[in-house]
């Protein structure tokens, strides 16, 4: 062997197996791919493909810069930093692109008369204390007052005894209680209702505010690169859950407010705004504990059965 080919033989030994040396625009696509066939999960390995293909998609189609994608990173690193045990700003930022609400609409019911279900939004962040049926949630007052009742439903019509209704709200000036430690007593807004043998749940409250989602973090910044603002309009939130029946996540909106039109998260559904009528009835005011005239929603939560 002649002293040329032990020098390619030699280079060609260190080389790994498989290795490709060029590095290029559409090959690193091609290799980030063929790393992933190896995932045993076939859901994981589709959901990773179809990440990689489409960041990698978008990264050509926009000639992203390095410059770019560090301040990218930067911004993911700060939303993460953001997070607390009150505080979710990336379910926030999930939110604003309108992604938890695709998110949500894609898993949604679409059976003919069940409630609609809209986003979690960021404030679930702790238990609603248990509570009984008519208790008040407002333990500040000074707002409007308000009952809120209805039924929860099978998609048959038949009512669900003991079905668990988990409900919370800003407060009159659009604020949860988890944004004001110290100013609304924890809980404040929130509670944990399971209907009566009928199905009923009602409670007392106030109507609550439309409100700004936070803006002192990097969603916020996003908001203002954006031109964008940051109002939700008035809402109170649902979780319904009962046994042998799908959960839903829900809102009622107050209808006639502010942003129902432009919702900073994209949450809005037709079926979902509802009337918080004012209401003139002493004997029904005496009934529900409150003084009279009030507001008074009626909203039934209606269930799909589980396959």
């Amino acid at each position: 062997m002649d002293e040329e080919e032990e020098t390619e033989e030699a280079d060609a030994d260190d080389e790994e197996p498989g290795m490709t040396t060029d590095a290029t625009g559409t090959s690193v696509t091609e290799q980030a791919l063929a790393a992933l066939r190896g995932t045993t999960d076939p859901r994981l390995r589709e959901l990773l493909t179809g990440l990689v293909r489409h960041l990698h998609d978008f990264a050509r189609e926009t000639r992203l810069t390095q410059e770019e994608w560090e301040k990218a990173i930067a911004f993911l690193t700060a939303t993460g930093q953001s997070c607390t045990d009150t505080r979710q700003e990336f379910i926030l930022l999930s939110d604003v692109l309108g992604l938890s609400m695709l998110v949500e609409t894609l898993g949604g019911h679409h059976t003919p008369g069940v409630t609609e279900s809209t986003v979690l939004g960021p404030f679930h962040m702790t238990e609603s204390p248990v509570r009984a049926l008519g208790d008040g949630i407002d333990l500040v007052g000074g707002g409007e007052p308000c009952v809120v009742s209805g039924r929860v439903l099978s998609a048959d019509g038949t009512p669900l005894p003991g079905a668990a209704v988990d409900v919370w709200q800003a407060d009159d000036k659009g604020y949860y209680d988890v944004q004001q430690p110290g100013v609304q007593p924890a809980g404040n807004g929130r509670g944990l209702f399971t209907t009566d043998a009928e199905g009923r749940f009602w409670f007392r409250t106030c109507v609550p505010a439309p409100y700004p989602i936070p803006t002192d973090g990097p969603v916020g910044d996003l908001l203002r690169a954006t031109g964008r603002h940051p109002y939700r309009p008035a809402h109170i939130h649902f979780i319904a859950t009962a046994a042998e029946h799908t959960p839903v996540t829900t809102h009622i909106f107050v209808a006639g407010g502010d942003y129902l039109d432009s919702d900073a998260v994209f949450a809005v559904k037709r079926n979902l705004v509802q009337d918080f009528a004012m209401t003139d009835d002493p004997p029904l005011a005496r009934e529900f504990g409150v003084p009279n005239p009030f507001r008074h929603a009626r909203f039934d939560l209606v269930l799909e059965r589980a396959s």
